[in-house]
């Protein structure tokens, strides 16, 4: 099955696609190299040409990073991206048995890759910085792709799956959080050259 073919059917019909999923055989790298280092692409690529070549408005004129500080911030926004991903599985997994779960690291990764489909397809929105807000908004659904996956993929009971899905979001936020400081930091300094170099676009 192909990425589109894929990323469609998960979002449309998750809970059909997820029984299918889980009768898949395949790694975690297969996941990886098939869809995840495609789609998570996505955002990294639209955040470097909204950065770099659209700009964003900022106390009343408009910036647009140079090419190298979009550049670096992406690559290393994609990087923590595919780091991200595996780290959430581990949580999920490690968070099973206490949810009465059964404990599979490729079931875990896989449970996390396709329910990411949203926020990495929404992150094309990027290209645009003053859309970002919309990305989150969109990326809720892959809570609910998820709530829909964990029965099926990590054989959660029903009366479990609400709790697993609050503590494995929770977990996930801290993750989130951690990486966009890492970005942040290396990125601020290109950030702070560009604007005090005077790379603005007067409206």
């Amino acid at each position: 099955m192909n990425v589109i073919e894929r990323a469609t059917n998960i979002i449309t019909k998750p809970s059909e696609t997820w029984m299918e999923i889980k009768a898949e055989e395949g790694t975690i790298w297969d996941v990886y190299k098939s869809y995840v280092i495609i789609l998570a692409a996505i955002p990294a690529i639209a955040q470097f040409i909204g950065n770099g070549i659209i700009g964003y408005s900022f106390f009343g004129g408009y910036f647009r990073i140079g090419i190298t500080g979009a550049l670096i911030s992406s690559i290393v926004y994609y990087i923590l991206s595919l780091l991200s991903i595996y780290l959430e599985a581990l949580v999920l997994n490690a968070l099973a048995p206490t949810f009465n779960s059964q404990k599979n690291i490729t079931n875990a990764f896989k449970s996390v890759a396709y329910s990411t489909t949203p926020a990495w397809l929404a992150g094309i929105l990027y290209i645009m910085p003053i859309l970002s807000p919309l990305v989150l908004l969109i990326s809720l659904y892959g809570i609910y792709i998820l709530y829909l996956g964990l029965p099926i993929m990590m054989e959660t009971p029903k009366d479990k799956v609400l709790g697993y899905l609050i503590v494995t979001i929770l977990a996930v936020f801290l993750i989130s959080v951690i990486v966009g400081f890492i970005v942040n930091a290396i990125v601020a300094p290109f950030y702070i050259m560009d604007i005090m170099g005077g790379i603005r676009i007067m409206r």
